[in-house]
């Protein structure tokens, strides 16, 4: 039996994979968001990145899929918003690593479970309800884990990113903080 096949298998692999790739881009970013103090090179990374936006769009995509899934919506509809909540996972996820380690492992941990649970409701979308319940599970840990992100920008900048998922252009000279 290999991991991957092996319950549970998957999601240890995938955070394996995903701790190697933070600590190999940890490596090879020192110099990012490397100057000011902590407030400075996290809201300087907020505001680079569109995390605020990042973490809005997995969450919005979140209440989706629980949305589709209460509304009994069809199999399609459901593995559509299952689909999309893996794809904007993925992308929240090619934003990391942040200038703070804590910041990062709850960001990481928020879009694997969202990966996770994507690809868990989209698998199960035709009524495996085994796979529609750990999604569910991973919905919850996801949406704990995106809190505690903000909780943590909010205790290194004294401020919460908007999380509208209204996007501007990264780079663009409009506050990630305004709301």
């Amino acid at each position: 039996m290999t991991l991957a096949s092996h319950p549970g298998g998957r999601r240890v692999a995938v955070a394996i994979l995903m701790a190697t790739a933070t600590t190999v881009a940890l490596a090879g970013c020192a110099g990012q968001d490397s100057s000011g103090t902590p407030a400075q090179r996290v809201a300087s990374w907020v505001s680079a990145q569109g995390a605020g936006s990042s973490i809005g769009t997995v969450g919005d995509d979140l209440k989706n899929v629980d949305l589709a899934l209460a509304h009994h919506s069809a199999p399609g509809l459901i593995r559509t918003a299952c689909a999309l909540l893996t794809t904007d996972a993925s992308a929240g996820n090619s934003r990391l690593p942040t200038p703070d380690e804590q910041l990062s492992l709850d960001l990481s941990d928020a879009y694997a479970s969202a990966y996770d649970a994507g690809t868990d409701c989209y698998s199960g979308a035709g009524g495996d309800r085994a796979l529609l319940d750990r999604s569910a599970t991973e919905r919850v840990q996801s949406a704990d884990n995106l809190a505690a992100a903000l909780a943590r920008i909010r205790q290194l900048t004294g401020q919460v990113p908007s999380t509208t998922t209204t996007t501007l252009p990264p780079g663009s000279n409009i506050d990630p903080f305004a709301g």
